[in-house]
């Protein structure tokens, strides 16, 4: 077992789906809340990950944040490296690329929520943070889990992405899935297996772990 890979894996999961659901929670709030006439847009974009190829994605996350263009070069000069081939430029890539997995069961979530509730939550005097942390969060709880163990499994898992803007640089962009793309390629079949099956877990896990969440928030109370 390639316990760097591992390391570096949990790091980067960790780190995109904190960041996922502080951007992902107002994003979808407005998506739901909103009757803007771009929302059909932004939704789009924000969907968008999901359909193109990760290579496709990883190419030009590659170009955007290289030295060649005005946004690498401002943060090569922030963090004093440039975000491609480093730890920064993983979670960059992961976040974009695991959008959809924080977005979209975060509104949907809270278009569940009952609008009469939000209304009388108004009268009362509660503005929108009011309204999305009192009202929206609470009564969405399972959609906010499962945003987050969407996100930490797919990040876990992916490959394309973080080849393309991270490399195969061990202890700084080896991620498990790429540790076992390189062990077939070694015919190091046994030690494949065992990364195969870690990666297998990881994703039985966090499948068990929803429904077991979504069985408990529906059985009745006493």
């Amino acid at each position: 077992m390639d316990f760097q890979a591992l390391w570096l894996t949990l790091r980067l999961a960790t780190a995109t789906t904190l960041v996922l659901m502080a951007l992902g929670i107002p994003l979808a709030y407005w998506i739901a809340s909103t009757r803007a006439p771009w929302r059909p847009l932004v939704e789009a974009l924000t969907t968008l990950p999901i359909l193109l190829p990760p290579t496709v994605l990883g190419f030009y996350l590659l170009v955007l944040l290289g030295p060649h263009t005005g946004f690498g070069r401002a943060a090569s000069r922030v963090l004093g490296h440039p975000l491609v081939f480093s730890f920064s430029g993983l979670v960059v890539g992961s976040v974009i690329y695991s959008l959809p997995f924080a977005v979209q069961p975060l509104a949907a979530g809270f278009r569940s929520v009952d609008t009469a509730l939000l209304e009388q939550a108004q009268l009362l005097g509660a503005g929108p943070l009011r309204n999305l942390t009192a009202v929206m969060l609470p009564l969405s709880r399972h959609s906010v889990v499962a945003a987050a163990a969407l996100c930490f499994t797919h990040t876990v898992g992916e490959f394309g992405v973080v080849l393309m803007i991270g490399g195969d640089i061990p202890g700084a962009t080896r991620t498990l899935s790429i540790a076992l793309y390189d062990q077939v390629q070694d015919f190091s079949y046994a030690a494949a297996n065992r990364t195969s099956l870690l990666l297998l877990c990881v994703s039985a896990c966090a499948l068990i772990f929803l429904y077991m969440h979504r069985t408990r928030d529906q059985a009745p109370h006493a």
